[in-house]
């Protein structure tokens, strides 16, 4: 199966415009538009800055995390919940299976409906990304 950008249709440049998707060869790219010059970013270089955003928010929540994921499973015994608690603390190396097997279709339409956006500058570096429920250092 060819890798596809793992959030295609959920990154927008830093005008609020959504960024295409291509490929240079077999390397999947978003594509920003720089007044008419398209530029091709290899999309594992945005992705990789989204992933290690979350992963960090993530960090050090692993135990509440763990319960409520085994909650919502319906498998809230400690086995099943220590379980989640690894995959958890092993995040990175779930990402790497995501950019084999992508993020499936569902799922991204699932997260743009809910509010999610990456916001990208036009040299690829992420500016901000948008989660639904999540509060910004900012706020705080």
């Amino acid at each position: 199966m060819p890798r596809k950008p793992l959030f295609a249709g959920l990154v927008f440049d830093e005008f609020d415009r959504p960024v295409g998707e291509a490929y240079v060869g077999a390397e999947p790219c978003y594509v920003v538009d720089d007044a008419g010059f398209r530029r091709h970013l290899p999309s594992e270089q945005v992705d990789r800055q989204v992933l290690s955003q979350i992963a960090s928010m993530m960090k050090g929540s692993e135990d509440l995390l763990s319960q409520q994921a085994a909650k919502m499973l319906g498998s809230d015994d400690p086995f099943s919940r220590a379980m989640i608690e690894n995959q958890l603390k092993n995040i990175e190396q779930q990402f790497e299976m995501l950019f084999d097997m992508g993020i499936p279709e569902e799922m991204r339409a699932y997260l743009g409906m809910t509010g999610f956006k990456v916001v990208i500058d036009m040299h690829g570096e992420v500016l901000r990304f948008e989660q639904p429920g999540a509060t910004s250092g900012e706020d705080e």
